[in-house]
């Protein structure tokens, strides 16, 4: 957990605001192919034992759950990114709040740049925070892409 003096001032920035915070998620993952991406800031984003559910879709339309950590969700992207031109694009947001806990529902599209009018997919972030020592950390990406019988309908 780096200290906010030791990291550049917008990244604790984004720690004090949930829907900033989502918005500095989907900017480390999103870029050309072949672009570094900015782990170091996501890495910061993220409490050390967070968590990352994909959900996974089979030929046959059965699915399945993958859970990675921070370490490993990293590593599972990062060959799609070499090969590929993606930006996640929040489209609309639901934030709910109780205490120091909160959840926020978040639509995404996914284009080969961010004004592209060409969509990869889209999908809908859960994200579950929590506010702990002065700032938001991301505890827990869950997320699900569109597809026949799965649609926008959350808000």
């Amino acid at each position: 957990m780096s200290d906010p003096q030791t990291v550049p001032a917008h990244w604790f920035d984004d720690t004090q605001d949930i829907g900033r915070l989502v918005r500095a998620i989907y900017a480390c993952i999103s870029g050309p192919a072949g672009a570094p991406r900015d782990w170091a800031r996501f890495r910061y984003l993220c409490h050390p034992r967070n968590l990352s559910l994909r959900t996974v879709v089979e030929a046959d339309g059965s699915t399945w759950a993958q859970v990675l950590d921070t370490e490993q969700y990293i590593a599972d992207v990062e060959p799609f990114f070499a090969a590929n031109d993606f930006f996640e694009v929040e489209t609309d947001q639901r934030i709910e709040r109780f205490g120091q806990i909160a959840h926020v529902w978040s639509k995404y599209d996914a284009r080969p740049t961010a004004d592209s009018p060409v969509l990869i997919k889209r999908g809908a972030n859960s994200l579950q925070l929590c506010y702990e020592k002065g700032r938001w950390w991301v505890f827990c990406t869950i997320w699900d892409n569109e597809r026949e019988g799965v649609k926008f309908d959350l808000f």
